[in-house]
């Protein structure tokens, strides 16, 4: 029987960068998004795409209900959904860190829930990978919301890992620092920002969606059989070293 792998986010620039990897390993797909529009716009008539909000219980319950009636069932997960809100912590409005929350964290909750469950009913082994970010790795201005939702993110990853063992069900995080996606063009909008940001690194340079893709398909692959509970940076040094000074 082929694979089958789901991909949350699918239509964001890293959804489509793990999708195309995982069409190139041989998988079949489950890709959703909350815009139909542009998931069709994204993949035309390929893969099952289902449109559905990850961030409730009833929208991450969906997808598998769907995947279901299809006769499908994802043994390997990534989750793509995010977003980045920056601002001083006194200067984030409520509705601003719930929408962070949402797209960062209780998505990422909420469908990992249902994809074990489904997995547990299917007496089935599996693996996913969520995303999380340098900055929940160390402290960086301006990112008080983001950081607060992707640390959250880092300890649901390795809990689930541990209580799923032994289910065969691996769970495991990357955390890569800015990358040239459709979510980062506030920031790296400009030639300006763009220097900046690429400055800041031990290793200088702004990241790409389909290295960072390269290493999740991986961890959902059998070569990764033996790691669960990780989380793998990708942010160029940023968060574990410090560049000599010259």
């Amino acid at each position: 029987m082929q694979k089958v792998a789901l991909v949350t986010g699918a239509a964001g620039g890293l959804g489509r960068s793990v999708a195309a990897r995982l069409v190139e390993a041989g998988w079949r797909l489950i890709v959703t998004s909350r815009d139909g529009e542009r998931l069709a716009g994204s993949y035309g008539d390929n893969h099952l795409q289902v449109v559905a909000d990850c961030s409730s219980v009833a929208g991450s319950r969906h997808i598998f209900e769907v995947a279901k009636a299809q006769q499908m069932l994802p043994t390997a997960f990534a989750h793509c959904v995010g977003n980045i809100r920056l601002g001083a912590l006194h200067r984030v409005t409520e509705g601003d860190f719930a929408a962070c929350l949402n797209a960062n964290l209780i998505s990422a909750f909420h469908t990992l829930a249902a994809f074990v469950g489904a997995l547990r009913d299917a007496k089935s082994p599996g693996s996913a990978v969520l995303v999380s970010s340098a900055a929940a790795r160390i402290g960086t201005p301006n990112h008080e919301a983001v950081a607060a939702a992707k640390a959250g993110v880092e300890g649901l990853v390795r809990s689930a890992a541990a209580t799923y063992a032994g289910n065969g069900i691996r769970i495991n995080a990357v955390a890569p620092g800015i990358m040239d996606t459709p979510a980062a063009t506030a920031i790296l909008g400009t030639s300006m920002g763009r220097d900046a940001a690429a400055r800041q690194y031990p290793l200088a340079g702004i990241g790409s969606a389909d290295e960072l893709a390269e290493l999740m398909v991986w961890l959902l692959s059998d070569k990764a059989a033996r790691v669960t509970g990780q989380v793998w940076s990708m942010d160029a040094g940023f968060s574990t070293i410090r560049p000599l000074v010259r």
